[in-house]
């Protein structure tokens, strides 16, 4: 082994301001560690689990980079901060563990953890945030920030999103086209045992993938030819179900992998749905499957000019000074003016205290929830319901009101663009249910960390600027007390300028 000419700074050692170990001395890992181990003590066998610094580190670094697993993992390998960042006391010059691992890493955190360690890291950097701007407002005046005549406190911000998963924009004709080709390799596979033997079932395939691509690629197709093309699919289909019946008589599903079993289950739903909705000239059909290889997708009808319908999960989220709450994740579709009761108890459960103002858009201003916010004194966002008052003075204030209510909510709608431009929300890669909620989850709670690193850079720059400043006036005191001030303005910029 040869290394290069090359000299690291500060003997080796790591600079204590860099944001990685900023990060892994804020983050709480220790409170996290009794409901990791847990999840991580299913099984007795194999080597020991990783710890919970490692494992969930290792999904915040994956999402903070937006690195696949394989470079995630080379990036800890090569960087010693993120490897101080996973809590390891010295630099390895190795892979700190398989990237498949990342699966199971995903698997432990369940969205419900995460969200509770969303929640703890969130409350503190709250608190934080609190003690510094009690200690601002305790310097600048001698009154009591918290004393108010209202009980209520604060500002919630809600709102929900859908975060697209990893699918092709399915329809009717090419999800019966993947069921199809699926169902062949389930025949092939079933058939193997019995090659020699007797004949292979004939499942015109050449001829119906011929079928499908005329359709397919027709730029203008009718109603009726498209309706003519889903038939012979399910033609086809619903042949091919029968020959894998048939062959399970002489042979059992064990011959199958279990993802092909799963296939084969979700295949039989999909037939089933489309059937159904092609004889009966419906459009919809109750929990409806639009992915063969992710059956927990359903459709999510958003009503937005680039995308009517987002195939998904959804989440609610609650936005309090800039921190994200995660309320609900559901792959189906819901009214999120639901959970508004829910996520203001929430609010005082976390505080103590109601909030203030609500800020929601026209959906949450339902007659339940503006009883429930009217009952605890809490403002809810919007114009009131009736007539406008006659009074222009009262209607102006309505407006201002009403127009303040939407530009505070402008953060909760730049927080989730801030999830699908910057981080992961915007397209979900992982397949199963379970590893893609906690895939949402980690990309909130990295955009919360980022929040509080920024925050923590603008005391740091704030408290350079004061000191400087402090000695800027010390310099220009000295000046003007012994050259005179109408030398001493013009060298106080000089000396301003070298500092």
């Amino acid at each position: 082994m040869e290394f290069e000419d090359f000299a690291l700074p500060f003997s080796g050692g790591l600079r204590s301001d860099n944001r990685w170990v900023r990060l892994a001395k804020f983050i709480p890992w220790e409170e996290f560690e009794a409901d990791y181990r847990k999840a991580a003590s299913k099984s007795s066998t194999g080597p020991p689990a990783k710890s919970v610094r490692v494992a969930l580190g290792a999904l915040i670094i994956k999402e903070r980079l937006g690195a696949s697993d394989e470079e995630t993992v080379e990036q800890i390998r090569e960087n010693p901060y993120l490897q101080y960042f996973l809590g390891y006391k010295e630099y390895k010059d190795k892979p700190p563990f398989d990237p498949s691992l990342f699966v199971y890493f995903r698997k432990r955190f369940h969205e419900k953890v995460l969200s509770q360690i969303n929640e703890a890291i969130a409350r503190k950097a709250l608190k934080e945030d609190k003690k510094r701007v009690v200690k601002k407002s305790s310097i600048d005046s001698d009154d009591d920030p918290g004393s108010s005549s209202n009980s209520n406190r604060g500002k919630l911000l809600v709102d929900a999103t859908c975060t697209p998963a990893d699918i092709t924009f399915p329809t009717d004709l090419k999800l019966l086209n993947t069921s199809r080709e699926k169902s062949e390799e389930i025949i092939d596979i079933l058939h193997r045992p019995f090659r020699g033997k007797q004949k292979k079932p004939r499942t015109y395939r050449k001829r119906a993938r011929k079928d499908f691509l005329a359709a397919a690629k027709s730029k203008r197709l009718s109603q009726g030819k498209r309706r003519k093309a889903r038939r012979k699919q399910l033609g086809y289909l619903g042949r091919n179900l029968k020959i894998i019946d048939k062959l399970c008589e002489q042979i059992s599903l064990l011959e199958l992998a279990p993802r092909q079993y799963k296939n084969l289950l979700v295949i039989h739903e999909v037939y089933r749905q489309q059937k159904r909705m092609h004889d009966h000239r419906e459009r919809r059909i109750d929990d409806r499957i639009v992915s063969v290889s992710q059956p927990h997708v359903r459709p999510i009808k958003r009503g937005k000019a680039g995308a009517a319908t987002e195939f998904g999960a959804k989440v609610s989220l609650s936005l309090i000074n800039g921190f994200s709450f995660v309320d609900r994740i559901n792959w189906d579709a819901y009214n999120e003016a639901g959970d508004l009761i829910g996520q203001i108890e929430a609010y005082r459960q976390r505080f103590g205290y109601f909030p203030e103002s609500v800020h929601a858009d026209q959906i949450y201003r339902n007659r339940g929830n503006r009883k429930y916010c009217k009952k605890y004194g809490i403002r809810l966002s919007g114009p009131p319901l009736g007539r406008p008052p006659a009074d222009l003075e009262k209607q102006r204030e309505v407006k201002l009101q009403t127009r303040r209510d939407e530009l505070d909510r402008i953060a909760i709608e730049g927080k989730f663009g801030q999830g699908k431009r910057r981080f992961s929300l915007a397209r979900v890669m992982c397949k199963l249910a379970l590893t893609s909620e906690t895939a949402i989850t980690v990309a909130f709670l990295v955009m919360n960390l980022e929040k509080w690193l920024r925050s923590h850079l603008f005391c740091l720059f704030s408290a350079v600027r004061s000191r400087f400043l402090g000695l800027s006036g010390l310099i220009a005191a000295d000046l003007m007390s012994h050259r005179g001030i109408s030398r001493g303005y013009g060298e106080i910029d000089n000396c301003i300028c070298l500092v």
